[in-house]
């Protein structure tokens, strides 16, 4: 008796494509099961239909299921944080991760993160008002970023984000634990009527480092917990439910990407990270274990479906937002982005951390900026104050780069800091250099904003955050619909990178069943779709 199984035949609608274009079309119905055939025109591909040993149809020589963009990454993020994919939108300083970006990225399912860092609170309260009223009980992210030189502002935007009801925060930039991110995470512990320990305070940790993930996925050191017990921030009941469960709920893996990074590849970075929350989940056996997601180069649908193959929860998508039309900056610093190729990024000092020598990494086309913020770092460098700088540096700062007395800027200074941190003053009061420091401030403070409002007489001196994402997703959408600046939105972009994402993931996994798939027909491209669509598509 013969035990041979008859070969696997597909049966279905219509007739398998056997072009490239057809072939793409077919791989592109990614709701759709897809069937590589063999035809009498050679290799075929079908969506939809059935497999079934015996008959005539065509021979099925490799098969890939249904994968929906939603399908991607953890359903337990997507659950915790009520979205529809395992995707988020990174927020970016100074409100170029918008309050327009973020709601519209809400109303597509998608979750994205204000960029509150450095805003005054009362610009934060606006935004947050907004989502009040905009988007109701949709689900939203709110920066904290460490703020070690200016303490009081990472105080004063906790206590704001705990008094209007923020339920998630993206913390980032963080060199160590602080009582002011402890106090967020533990003042929305309680216990539901089944006893299980509820986190209403949702942290999302963006590391580059592996020392800095571990603080975050232990939990909150005890001696951060007793000070916020003995100043009545927290509950005694809220203190002993911290050693429970980690200061974060996710770690998102940052490497080279806009803004402060360690410029670390990701394919070096994510598995480390992924194999030290292994670690402490054997070690803490919490009931809910940290999801780990990816960010950083994450410009094309390739770069996607890479971090969720490597094990990535979720993605996060930070300069190709930039350019869209919802960021808060200009239609000038768009402009820009959207020519940048994938070399056009340098680092440059951080105004936030500029004594400590911290970078961050800005777009190098179309500007002078990074040039003249290391330079003047090297200055604060080499000299004890302003009074120390010889009289020709001096006069180069004052005409070139400040375009006006150093002096000017320091009352400028004194305005500011008066208003937002007058501590910031007290500390330079004494130290030249201290001031100094500050006065240099200015300068790469004030790079960000002429690049945000689009100042036309600054436009050597933009600061404009970006990694080589940018130029990889500018790569990728030339040719399309997406080339120009004005056709980006960012839940457009969110739909093509997810979409895409699906679309090369079934690719790899033809491949690895030994398909070749025509170079023509390998590759998704982004063509418009209607809203309603979009919806659709976002699951």
């Amino acid at each position: 008796m013969s035990t041979t199984q008859a070969p696997l035949r597909w049966y279905g609608d219509g007739y398998p494509s056997v072009d490239p274009a057809g072939i793409h079309q077919v791989l592109s119905q990614v709701e759709q099961p897809c069937f590589i055939v063999s035809t009498a025109q050679g290799i075929g591909a079908a969506a939809g239909g059935t497999a079934a040993p015996g008959g005539d149809g065509p021979g099925i020589l490799a098969a890939a299921p249904a994968l929906p963009p939603h399908r991607l990454g953890s359903v337990e993020f997507r659950v915790a944080h009520g979205v529809r994919q395992s995707y988020m939108a990174g927020a970016m300083a100074g409100g170029i991760a918008s309050a327009d970006l973020v709601i519209a990225l809400a109303e597509q399912g998608f979750l994205a993160s204000f960029g509150a860092a450095g805003l005054l609170p009362r610009t934060i309260e606006k935004a947050l008002a907004r989502f009040a009223a905009e988007i109701p009980g949709l689900p939203y992210a709110v920066n904290l970023i460490h703020s070690p030189s200016e303490e009081r502002l990472e105080r004063e935007a906790v206590e704001l984000f705990l008094r209007h009801g923020v339920r998630c925060v993206e913390a980032s930039a963080f060199l160590g634990l602080t009582p002011h991110l402890v106090r967020y995470r533990l003042a929305g512990l309680r216990r539901d009527p089944s006893g299980r320990i509820v986190a209403d305070h949702k942290v999302i940790a963006k590391v580059s480092r592996a020392e800095t993930a571990e603080r975050f996925m232990r939990p909150a050191p005890a001696t951060l917990v007793d000070t916020l017990l003995r100043d009545g921030l927290i509950t005694h009941e809220q203190a002993r439910l911290a050693h429970h469960l980690p200061l974060a709920d996710d770690i998102t893996v940052e490497a080279d990407s806009g803004g402060h990074t360690d410029r670390r590849p990701l394919p070096a970075l994510f598995p480390v990270i992924l194999r030290l929350r292994d670690h402490i989940q054997h070690e803490h056996r919490y009931t809910t274990p940290i999801r780990v997601g990816a960010a950083g180069g994450l410009g094309t649908p390739t770069a996607v479906a890479a971090a969720f193959a490597m094990g990535a929860a979720y993605v996060v998508t930070g300069s190709v937002n930039q350019s869209c039309l919802e960021s808060g900056t200009s239609s000038a610093a768009r402009a820009l982005l959207a020519q940048a190729d994938v070399t056009d990024c340098v680092m440059a000092p951080a105004a936030d951390m500029f004594e400590m020598g911290v970078e961050l990494q800005v777009l190098r086309r179309g500007s002078m900026f990074a040039m003249r913020a290391q330079q003047l770092y090297r200055l604060y460098q080499a000299y004890d104050g302003l009074h120390a700088l010889p009289d020709e540096e001096r006069e180069r700062l004052e005409s070139q780069v400040f375009r006006r007395p150093l002096e000017d800027v320091w009352k400028e200074c004194v305005e500011y800091f008066s208003r937002r941190d007058p501590d910031q003053l007290r500390r330079a009061s004494d130290s030249p250099k201290r001031k100094m420091a500050l006065v240099f401030r200015w300068y790469l403070g004030m790079a960000s904003r002429w690049a945000v409002t689009g100042q036309a007489d600054r436009k050597a001196d933009y600061q404009i955050w970006c990694g080589p994402a940018m130029g990889s997703f500018n790569a990728w959408v030339s040719g399309s619909y997406l080339k120009t600046p004005e056709n980006r939105t960012v839940a457009d972009v969110a739909h093509h990178l997810m979409r895409g994402a699906a679309f090369h993931t079934r690719i790899a996994q033809l491949a690895t069943a030994g398909v070749t798939i025509p170079a023509s027909a390998a590759d998704y491209r982004p063509v418009p779709m209607e809203p309603a669509a979009l919806m659709e598509a976002a699951g």
